[in-house]
């Protein structure tokens, strides 16, 4: 039997807060000795600190969905099962009393579309009303409910039918988000379509793609026959021929279908984005960043807002992608250690959109939770800096508050802020959540 952790597991008392937060925001926002504090502009009234999760790397159980059934099958591209998650499904309160201690006062998280309608037109009320309870408990513990519609995942239905791959899959998706919104609109504070709509296509670029494209096909094969279908379509590895457009209409009917309400709030779309940067004469750099961006940033530019989704950079020469440069700090993803990228990415997003941005994913794969604290400083640095120029920035929400399942890596690379036991699913806050709550805290307007 799996035993439960308590509150009193995951709390932290006042005296933590205080002695082990407050020092660091103060220290990491105080000017040199001898230097008058610069001009600054203040923080938007209502600005958002808080953190990002998705629905199937967290809840556990997600049997319906696509990647369940693409992390059992044989073979697959996934190094374990999600299984258990870190039972957020259940625990879900405990997170968010959790976050709210911290200081945070915004909550990023997902709703699961394969859990709220498991087989076509037959929507789950009870489903629905565990959504409701979640964003109830955000507001009584002051947090703003920022929700996706679709972070990946996909019903399993959907994807035997061929996912976004299917002419009909604009309107089934419009239909669940009009759906959803009916019950859950007048709780929500913002939401998005699509978690990094333009993931095919980054993963598209990467130079290991073709790589794996073999053992993807056979997974995905296996997944169709599973299905008892000819066919079966994952939004992570979407044929961009067949899908993007119809993805795009999706994007476009949902959001239409969420502004109808009920509920008023802001309704946008979140890009993956890196700071793509131009190495040498004839570089590439505005190729790559037209293979990455496709049709989304325009999207993002007639939405109420655009999410900003940062890791890290992509230098370009005129062959290509470049390796990280030598002798770089990686993280334990793989990618350069680059928290200078997000502010080029709010930058050029600003630019390109016009529109107002919310920091919906920013952080770092990593074991040692020092460096996590340097990412986070360097990062809002950035951010600093764009409110100073006068971009509108709204809010920084940080991936992840836990550590969680993290794809086809499993739950060997570590985002969080929080530990979690794979055993007892018992939250252990680790020093960056600490300061991270600290300098939310000191920073609310």
């Amino acid at each position: 039997m799996m035993t439960r952790p308590t509150h009193e597991d995951s709390s932290l008392s006042r005296r933590t807060l205080m002695a082990g937060g407050v020092g660091l925001a103060a220290a990491a926002l105080a000017p040199a000795p001898g230097l008058a504090a610069p001009a600054r502009k203040p923080l938007r009234k209502g600005f958002w600190w808080g953190t990002a999760t998705a629905a199937h790397q967290i809840e556990g159980n997600n049997t319906n969905s696509d990647f369940w059934l693409a992390e059992n099958v044989k073979p697959t591209l996934f190094q374990e099962p999600s299984l258990d998650a870190c039972d957020s499904y259940h625990r879900y309160e405990e997170d968010i009393i959790l976050a709210a201690k911290l200081g945070f006062n915004a909550h990023r998280f997902g709703i699961e579309w394969a859990r709220i309608e498991p087989e076509p037109g037959k929507f789950s009320e009870a489903e629905l009303d565990h959504y409701v309870r979640v964003m109830e408990a955000c507001h009584a513990h002051g947090l703003a409910p920022v929700v996706t519609y679709s972070h990946w995942t996909v019903p399993r239905w959907f994807a035997a039918m061929g996912g976004f791959e299917h002419t009909d899959s604009p309107a089934l998706f419009a239909r669940f988000a009009e759906r959803a919104t009916a019950k859950l609109g007048p709780l929500m504070a913002a939401a998005s379509t699509f978690n990094e709509a333009n993931i095919a296509r980054v993963i598209q670029i990467r130079q290991e793609a073709k790589a794996i494209e073999p053992l993807v096909r056979a997974m995905l094969a296996a997944c169709a026959k599973e299905s008892g279908s000819d066919r079966f379509a994952s939004v992570l590895f979407a044929d961009l021929a067949k899908s993007e457009a119809n993805q795009v209409r999706a994007h476009e009917l949902a959001f239409d279908a969420i502004k109808a309400g009920p509920g008023d709030f802001p309704v946008g779309v979140t890009i993956s984005m890196q700071d793509i940067q131009g190495v040498g004469e004839g570089n590439k750099a505005e190729e790559i960043a037209q293979a990455v961006y496709g049709p989304w940033i325009a999207q993002a530019a007639k939405a109420d807002f655009v999410g900003v989704q940062t890791y890290t950079r992509v230098r370009v020469d005129a062959k290509g992608i470049m390796p990280p440069p030598k002798g770089a700090e990686l993280t334990a993803a793989g990618y350069e250690f680059y928290p200078e990228a997000l502010e080029a990415t709010i930058r050029y997003a600003a630019k390109m959109t016009g529109k107002p941005i919310y920091v919906t994913e920013n952080g770092i794969g990593t074991d040692d939770d020092s460096r996590r604290i340097a990412y986070i400083d360097r990062a809002l640095a950035g951010v600093r800096a764009c409110i100073d120029d006068g971009i509108d920035v709204r809010g920084y929400l940080h991936w992840s508050l836990l550590d969680n399942y993290e794809w086809v890596f499993g739950y060997k690379q570590r985002f969080g802020l929080v530990a979690v036991d794979r055993t007892t699913f018992k939250r252990t806050p680790k020093p960056s959540a600490l300061h991270l709550g600290a300098r939310a805290k000191a920073n609310r307007v």
